[in-house]
């Protein structure tokens, strides 16, 4: 405020308005150059100097409100994060679009919305990033602090249980992809029933537990304490036991226990998906060889984040509700480490395939392993437009049996083919001498025909009734011989 006057208020401005009339609306003149009667502020310097009426109305008054002070470091700085904020929306609607399509059947146990929470928390984030960068602007301008930094106080603080849900959601599903691909080769090896299940299914309770107590103890309150920095003793008596009350500490620790949750479920999930490390030198080094690169960044940058919160508590020096705080304290511990982790984030879903395609790949890969083992070969596509002069002996004994069909269709033609009602019939030519047919030895023509012993025919059964004599008829009529092409026939 270098350019109020040394004794903070313009005497001779004073001197001009009606000091009755002062008392009677009850205004007081402050050092910092304002008067205010505790609804109506005003500035009472230079230019600004408003006149007074008898009614107790300003003419050509400036709120206290105004901005002022021409734009510092600590504005420049929150464009240039907000344009980078407002940049990661579309990439991130280009990663959910890509990774959160689904190209299999969605299953109980991997629910699609499981690999889309990760997008959904960089969205907010971006989100509440944008709204608190573009703040930092009118804290820079205005005369004194107003809703502006509260403003930039409120989502900044939105932004610290966003950013550890998103990374827990990132490790939580990568945990997720690896059983996956397990559960796909092998259904049974994985059970949700022991201990590792069990885990699994309170680990994002606690951890959300933990992130929303933060949550409450940090976000729902009254930031009006904020505003009160236009004089030092204001500052000290309101403000900064405003931001660095017992809450905003327990908030920072309820935080640091929430990334805790998140490191202790990576070290879960590489312990039962990975190849297994015998003594602590050794599964400390599968541990960070098995971590994927983003969370050996996005953890360490996540770190940073949470003990620059829980140090602002404590120091009202770095504190990003002080309006005089140097901007490196605040851009660099604060915004900084959340931008750099939804930019890696961004890179690492670009290269990740899409994990219902890269299941679909995996079983191709299998199934190709499992051809080759029992001697199958994928033709290639010309292979089909030539014929089967180029069929192996198995080949071609496989197409005859499939001439049949196949699965039931092939039992029900094996019947309907063997069944003699189906047969084709051709009409007997009584004038011709058929071999097989039956003779009637008690036929009265008078050439008797020849006789064929155990055979009886149809006129015979009425005599051979009357004398107590059963016989069998056989009458074989002619039909086309069936033709058996294989063993399936039968």
């Amino acid at each position: 405020m270098a350019d109020v006057p040394a004794d903070g208020v313009n005497i001779t401005t004073l001197n001009h308005l009606n000091q009755t009339l002062l008392e009677y609306f009850n205004y007081t003149a402050y050092a910092n150059g304002t008067i205010s009667n505790g609804s109506s502020c005003n500035l009472l310097f230079d230019n600004y100097a408003p006149t007074l009426y008898p009614n107790g109305t300003w003419i050509n008054g400036t709120s206290c409100y105004f901005p002022y002070y021409p734009l510092e470091t600590r504005g420049t700085l929150g464009i240039v994060f907000a344009s980078f904020f407002s940049a990661t929306i579309m990439f991130t609607l280009i990663n959910l679009a890509k990774h959160g399509r689904l190209y299999l059947p969605q299953e109980k146990r991997f629910r699609a919305i499981g690999r889309r929470w990760q997008w959904y928390w960089m969205l907010f984030i971006a989100a509440c990033g944008i709204l608190s960068s573009i703040s930092a602007i009118d804290v820079d301008r205005d005369y004194l602090q107003n809703i502006a930094i509260i403003l930039e106080n409120f989502f900044f603080y939105l932004m610290v249980p966003g950013t550890l849900a998103c990374i827990w959601e990132g490790v939580r599903h990568w945990g997720s992809w690896q059983e996956r691909q397990i559960y796909d080769y092998d259904p049974f090896s994985l059970p949700q029933t022991d201990r590792r299940g069990q885990t699994e299914f309170f680990m994002p309770l606690i951890f959300y537990a933990f992130a929303w107590l933060d949550f409450f103890m940090v976000v729902p309150r009254s930031w009006s304490g904020l505003e009160k920095q236009g004089s030092a003793q204001m500052t000290n008596l309101v403000a900064i036991p405003s931001a660095t009350d017992s809450r905003f500490k327990a908030g920072g620790f309820l935080a640091l226990v929430a990334w805790c949750i998140t490191v202790y479920h990576l070290r879960h999930s590489i312990h039962y998906y990975k190849p297994r490390n015998r003594g602590p030198f050794w599964s400390l080094i599968g541990f960070f060889r098995h971590t994927p690169i983003r969370f050996l960044l996005t953890l360490p940058l996540s770190l940073v984040l949470v003990c620059y919160t829980l140090a602002s508590s404590f120091s009202w020096t770095i504190n990003i509700g002080n309006q005089n705080a140097n901007p490196g304290y605040i851009y660099g511990l604060g915004y900084a480490p959340i931008l750099l982790i939804m930019i890696i984030n961004e890179i690492g879903g670009f290269i990740q395939p899409n994990e219902d395609r890269d299941l679909i790949r995996q079983r191709a890969e299998r199934g190709q392993a499992i051809d080759s083992e029992i001697g199958l070969r994928k033709k290639p596509a010309w292979w089909r437009q030539h014929g089967a002069y180029a069929l192996t002996a198995d080949e071609r004994l496989r197409n005859l049996t499939s001439e049949v069909g196949g699965g039931r269709a092939t039992a029900h033609n094996i019947g309907s083919t063997m069944e003699l009602g189906n047969m084709p019939t051709r009409p007997l030519d009584l004038d011709a001498e058929n071999p097989f047919k039956d003779t009637d030895e008690y036929s009265s023509s008078d050439k008797e025909p020849l006789k064929r012993p155990g055979l009886v025919s149809a006129d015979s059964y009425g005599d051979d009734s009357s004398r107590g004599i059963s016989r069998s008829t056989t009458t074989t009529l002619g039909a086309k011989p069936q033709v058996i092409k294989s063993m399936l026939d039968f």
